[in-house]
């Protein structure tokens, strides 16, 4: 399919007032409501807004989370005026707080909360299939060939991406190290221990050229935000973060690329141009990208497809230090998916909103006044930007 575009902000718009997040663990003794229900409190909380406030609930999941009426139910909310949930991974991630802008945009709801919890490792696992019936028609062709579960899947994509770039899999280590490196002083983050690329050689091959480090996490664990008008959120406990604008679209294959024109093409090659001219900004202007990393090789790729640097030089473009906190683009400064924890892209999207407020620290990477969010589905993704408020 095309890529679709969202129309640009209206004056005013939507933004991000709060955020909250469970702590990110392997082995969580609450349930997934429990889990939802600790980041959407937190993230209250963070904003200094009671949860009689909200009025519009959001979520996505792929069937292993709880219902949004039942999140609004166990907070109490006195009133829903409007909700949906949609069935997605990470495509969702970026798309979703467009969802949230037009709603208020729209007067469905003044203040909406968009969470994602789950338990992607002690409960419901991604990566593992079913022996019983294929869930879809085209399934029962590439069942008996185990191309089932994500990583299997993105594995060919991820050889293809190399093999048109004449890279050999080792060239991946420097992403996951880049990563890696970000998330040694992040709290949050499931690793902090160095990475270097003995290690990463030395981990097991999971699909080729996929080794386990090149592969995210799987995580117990909850993140939200709340969302309201640019003018309330000024008024609240933090710094506004501006929804300034967002695509979602794609090219034909979807996830699977039987159908697919090129098998190394993914989501930012279709929509990065129409991101561009929906933002009305260049790649130039972005200050921090926090791209979806399911895997290492989709660093790189959205690199070159954002333009951030020409078709086969992103690997030198991270390997010189460009990625890094004082280089030229600093990406994934929580250490992503592949280190921090893997909130089906949420949490890229809180650390975003973090540092565009100014506030972390010793974790601050300067005065950032963009932040482009991706999120990845394939063939098939989003993308949004992110902005400091004037």
């Amino acid at each position: 399919m095309p890529a679709r575009p969202l129309s640009r902000r209206a004056a005013g718009g939507a933004a991000i007032a709060g955020v909250g997040y469970t702590a990110f663990s392997r082995n969580a003794p609450e349930t997934v409501l429990e889990l939802a229900l600790g980041a959407v409190e937190m993230a209250l909380a963070d904003c200094g807004l009671p949860a009689d406030a909200v009025d519009g609930v959001l979520s996505y999941h792929l069937g292993d989370s709880v219902p949004v009426t039942t999140v609004a139910r166990s907070l109490g909310l006195p009133r829903l005026r409007w909700h949906n949930e949609f069935y997605g991974g990470g495509s969702q991630c970026a798309s979703i707080l467009w969802d949230a802008a037009q709603a208020i945009d729209s007067g469905l709801a003044e203040t909406v909360v968009v969470f994602r919890a789950l338990k992607g490792r002690s409960g419901k696992r991604m990566g593992q299939i079913s022996h019983g019936s294929a869930d879809a028609l085209e399934e029962q062709f590439i069942t008996p060939y185990g191309n089932r579960g994500p990583v299997n899947t993105f594995a060919l994509t991820a050889q293809r991406w190399l093999h048109e770039r004449t890279l050999g899999a080792d060239a991946l280590a420097d992403v996951a190290i880049a990563q890696r490196s970000h998330a040694l002083s992040n709290q949050r983050a499931l690793l902090r221990q160095p990475l270097d690329r003995a290690e990463y050689l030395s981990s097991p091959m999971i699909a080729s050229p996929l080794r386990r480090y090149d592969c995210c996490l799987e995580t117990d664990a909850a993140c939200a935000l709340v969302i309201t008008s640019a003018v309330r959120a000024r008024q609240l406990a933090q710094p506004a973060v501006r929804i300034h604008s967002a695509v979602r679209g794609g090219g034909p294959g979807g996830s699977y690329g039987d159908k697919a024109t090129s098998l190394d093409e993914i989501f930012s090659h279709f929509i990065a141009e129409e991101f561009f001219r929906v933002s009305g900004v260049t790649a130039a202007d972005i200050d921090l990208a926090y791209l979806y990393d399911a895997y290492t090789f989709l660093i790189p790729a959205q690199l070159e497809d954002f333009g951030f640097c020409a078709r086969g030089e992103a690997m030198e473009f991270i390997r010189s230090g460009e990625t890094q906190a004082a280089g030229a683009l600093p990406v994934n400064s929580n250490g992503g998916m592949l280190s921090e924890g893997y909130v089906h892209g949420l949490n890229n999207i809180v650390e975003a909103t973090l540092q565009l407020r100014g506030t972390q620290g010793e974790r601050q990477l300067g005065k950032a006044g963009t932040a482009l969010c991706t999120g990845f589905g394939g063939r098939y993704g989003s993308a949004a930007l992110l902005t400091a408020d004037d």
